[in-house]
């Protein structure tokens, strides 16, 4: 088998000794061809280049999960196809990995490389579903080109934590949970429009859904984790699925102890509920528009701010190697 490894030496949770080990351990298994990434975007240049080619059969992800993105938009560049497209295996190297923790892998990356071995020689992958979103067609944002995700979206009060954990990230600071938990709390005391939202869900032949503070849009459960505890805003998602979306309508101090604490306290049975929680599961076509730009975010990744977007929940857009 050829493989491309794309390798991401900024991943958070491996150092160059640990990436060498895990690249040796990978092409004693198979004809293997590790990069580097060297810029934004360049695991998507790779992503894309191993779909074009004629011989390699696997691309492999070294990194968190904004590597595994980038890579996933690069294979999937002129859509899915999974008789002609190389499979995708995952070894986790960032601070939270969720996608590869949601296909059951273990988060720590000498593991997950020998149970992605014993995948390869035992013959195991699955299909998965991803997310698709694009500007919306006769709105401002109709010309942002489509992006695909493998966990999770968010238009509002996620995307805002997210920007600012990035900032952070910028001025130096380490990506831990704590560092996530200041910015949950300081992006509540900065939301103008907490008690009254901005956001509108629209879907074919139903009602809209208005007045949305927050609008977490799911391809998986667990949506996230805090340490090792895994969080359930939506917890009938699944990669087999469609896509499920949790709206809040308030973001008083009372609301958010209650959801915070049903959310930190979530099951795969029960998630968030309550007057001002809207869950709706196995969506395949649905819009948030909001009446002012919001951030938006992508498996973790701030994507600036936007007024409409378009989303489509894809079955069996992937090939996996677990």
């Amino acid at each position: 088998m050829r493989a491309l490894l794309v390798v991401n030496p900024a991943a958070t949770t491996t150092s160059a000794r640990t990436r060498d080990v895990l690249i040796h351990a990978l092409a004693s298994e198979m004809k293997l061809e590790a990069v580097t990434t060297e810029y934004r975007g360049h695991a998507r240049d790779l992503g894309r280049q191993a779909a074009e080619s004629e011989d390699i059969e696997l691309v492999v992800a070294l990194g968190g999960d904004g590597t595994v993105n980038e890579v996933v938009n690069g294979l999937l560049h002129d859509g899915p196809d999974l008789d002609r497209l190389p499979g995708l295996a995952v070894v986790p190297g960032g601070s939270t990995n969720v996608f590869a923790r949601a296909l059951g892998l273990p988060n720590e990356p000498v593991e997950a490389t020998g149970q992605l071995l014993d995948a390869l020689r035992e013959g195991r992958e699955r299909t998965v579903g991803l997310g698709l979103a694009a500007g919306t067609p006769g709105t401002e944002d109709e010309a942002v080109p489509s992006r695909w995700f493998t966990f999770s979206a968010g238009l509002g009060f996620d995307a805002g934590v997210v920007g600012r954990v990035e900032q952070q990230r910028e001025r130096g600071k380490r990506s831990t949970h704590a560092l996530y938990v200041r910015q949950v709390v300081r992006q509540f005391l900065g939301e103008q429009d907490r008690r009254h939202g901005t956001i509108t869900l629209e879907r074919p032949n139903e009602d809209p859904v208005t007045d949305l503070v927050v609008s977490i849009v799911s391809n998986t459960s667990p949506w996230s984790f805090l340490g090792n505890r895994p969080l359930y805003p939506t917890p009938q998602a699944s990669f087999d699925t469609g896509l499920d979306v949790l709206g809040l309508k308030k973001l008083s101090t009372p609301a958010v102890t209650r959801y915070g604490t049903q959310l930190l306290m979530s099951t795969p049975e029960r998630g968030p509920r309550g007057k001002n929680a809207v869950t709706l599961h196995d969506l395949t076509d649905f819009t948030l528009h909001s009446k002012v730009p919001l951030p938006l975010q992508m498996d973790g990744d701030h994507l600036g701010l936007r007024t409409s977007v378009t989303f489509t929940g894809v079955r069996r857009a992937l090939r996996v190697i677990v």
